[in-house]
């Protein structure tokens, strides 16, 4: 599109950590995320880890890129112009990959067949992935390209019918002139190959020279392969004026390809007992010290200071970046933020509400550091939609993204799907992923983060209302099921409103929002990041300790600007809570929990490096 990606964020979810095969997924993924996306030169400033058994047989490997461009450098995955070649660029074509994005989709595995189906993997090269991100910015600021596509699922056969379809035109493609890297491929293996590092171009025949030149120079390889013709028709030749392969309209397999509209049917047993049944524990201090997991070890192997943009990174509610002129590289006093949300736990007890809390908690983290949501993405993670109730989960999931970005003012500008993610007949609980994009007025003030300030007042802004419902408590205690707390959209705009401002106006010194473990997770991560202490008072039970729901933000007040922040709040129609105060060196919930800092900071930085074998996070 013409855009210089400039940050990655990685949501990953794998199998439970007491598994050894899904360390072992868990250790290559990040490896692989961390070693690619370090040499190929964009930071990765964020992402998310989950641990669960919902996942043990089809780990999530979702991948956000964020880019910047000058609108007038704007090209579209579009062919036009009859007599226009077909060019692509970059690496070679082989059997890696082949039935890779295409056949995941849209096809589950049995026991049986589970090897037969399984794709090669496709090698990557992030080297040359850099040189041709670097040689088709060039062609666009050149203008020398018509339209341009990521060669993504099914390779070729996607990319040129899609380019053609979209801009009402036909294409001959040669899949002879195709670069190969093994001997021997047949034509469908050629069209269908998932790899890596290639790019479909359309150019100007006039321009061929300058395009070939520009690739020369970058060292990318650069053959063309076919031409844009009139009347619709994607053909596949074995030589230009040779043996036709293939004839079909291009449109058939892009904007007229076959609808599903399956059966949808609610499943009729809840994911689990309610926790809401359950006991009170008999000490909450050891449930929340369990429930603490520290994601730095995973976000440390990535490099997320490249090009020195990174003003918040990984490990607060959202990431920020400097917004630069896109051609001048000069900095504009503004930022951009970016978060990944998902809660499989939530969308399986009710999977409309659920993702209309996880798009509400997106918003809720972008105003955690002062940014306002520009466009959202998604990622629908799901099981075998072949399946009724399955089919069900992901009719709902999509209603409730819509209504909620609907009532936050939020369009949906693009996104992917997912599916069949099961192993052995079970499903994964559907795992709808939200990205969401913010713009920071003005980056002269830092956001102060969750962190915590020795004397301050600890204030709860939003509605008290919460379930154990799908929480992680719950889970822990093996009851997910449950009800969901209820969502007031408009309320949830509100409390945004106030934090941002809060944040914008230098209001507080700690902010994070309360989501998964509740009020008692959300407290103990902001201890971990200060080392200061915090006593709590007004949590009457192991309810209000761990319970979630929306729209809800912990914020640390200097006592002098105590009145005033309240006020503010008031004014905006926000409930607020005094829950308590940041001090000295344990953490203290009153009538329930009495632990060291030194024991919380254990628990949250030990776990997952003890887990994975590898040293413990040092902050």
């Amino acid at each position: 599109m013409g855009a210089r990606p400039i940050a990655l964020m990685d949501p990953l979810r794998f199998g439970p950590l007491d598994d050894a095969r899904s360390r072992w997924i868990a250790e290559g993924v990040i490896s692989g995320g961390s070693g690619y996306g370090n040499a190929v030169g964009v930071p990765t400033v964020g992402g998310e880890i989950v641990f669960d058994q919902t996942y043990q047989g089809n780990p999530l490997v979702n991948v956000l890129c964020l880019g910047v461009l000058p609108t007038e450098r704007l090209v579209l995955g579009r062919a036009s112009g009859v007599g226009n070649l077909a060019v692509v660029l970059g690496s070679s074509t082989g059997r890696d990959g082949i039935g890779g994005v295409s056949v995941l989709a849209s096809a589950g595995f049995s026991a049986d067949d589970d090897g037969d189906k399984r794709p090669s993997v496709q090698v990557g090269d992030p080297y040359e992935e850099k040189r041709l991100i670097e040689a088709c910015l060039q062609l666009l600021d050149e203008g020398l390209v018509v339209g341009i596509q990521d060669l993504g699922g099914a390779g070729l056969t996607c990319a040129t019918s899609e380019t053609a379809s979209r801009g009402g035109v036909g294409m001959d493609v040669d899949v002879s002139a195709i670069p190969r890297r093994e001997p021997g491929m047949e034509a469908h293996e050629v069209m269908t190959s998932e790899s890596q590092e290639r790019m479909l171009a359309i150019v100007e025949p006039d321009g061929l020279d300058r395009v070939l030149t520009i690739c020369e120079r970058w060292e990318v390889r650069a053959a063309v392969i076919g031409r844009v013709t009139d009347g619709g028709a994607l053909r596949i030749l074995d030589g230009f004026g040779g043996e036709v392969l293939a004839d079909i309209p291009a449109t058939s397999l892009h904007e007229d390809a076959p609808l599903y509209d399956r059966p949808r049917s609610e499943p009729s047993q809840p994911p689990g007992p309610s926790a809401d049944d359950l006991p009170a524990p008999a000490d909450p201090g050891a449930d929340l010290l369990d429930l603490l997991v520290d994601p730095a070890w995973v976000y440390r192997q990535y490099d997320h200071q490249l090009f020195l943009n990174t003003v918040v990174g990984p490990g607060d509610d959202a990431s920020v970046l400097k917004l630069r002129h896109p051609t001048t590289g000069a900095e504009t006093g503004r930022g951009l933020a970016l978060t990944t949300d998902g809660n499989h736990r939530w969308c399986a007890v009710d999977p409309r509400r659920g993702t209309a809390h996880v798009v509400a908690e997106s918003v809720l983290n972008l105003a955690c550091v002062g940014a306002r949501p520009l466009a959202v993405v998604n990622c629908l993670n799901f099981g075998n939609p072949e399946k009724p109730e399955v089919m069900w989960q992901l009719s709902e999931a999509v209603d409730g993204m819509a209504e909620a970005c609907d009532a936050f003012g939020v369009p949906v500008i693009g996104g992917n799907v997912s599916l069949y993610n099961e192993s052995a007949g079970s499903d994964i609980d559907p795992t709808p992923v939200i990205g969401l994009l913010g713009v920071v007025d003005d980056l002269r003030r830092r956001p102060p983060g969750a962190t915590l300030v020795d004397g301050h007042r600890l204030v709860v802004l939003g509605p008290e209302a919460t379930s154990l419902g799908g929480s992680l408590w719950g889970a822990a205690h093996g009851a997910p099921g449950g009800a969901l707390a209820p969502l007031d959209s408009d309320l949830h705009l509100r409390v945004a409103d106030v934090v941002r401002d809060l944040v914008s106006g230098g209001l507080v010194d700690g902010v994070h929002d309360v989501s998964a473990g509740g009020l008692g997770v959300a407290v103990a991560e902001m201890v971990v990041r200060s080392g200061v202490g915090a006593h709590l008072a007004r949590i009457a039970d192991h309810r209000t300790l761990f319970g979630e729901g929306p729209s809800r933000v912990v914020v640390a007040v200097d006592p002098e600007r105590l009145t005033e922040v309240l006020a503010i709040a008031e004014t905006a129609e926000v409930p607020t809570v005094r829950l308590g105060l940041a001090t000295g060196s344990r953490f203290i919930v009153k009538g329930l929990l009495d632990v060291t800092v030194d024991e919380v900071v254990a628990a949250y930085t030990g776990r997952l490096p003890e887990a994975l074998g590898v040293g413990t996070t040092n902050r």
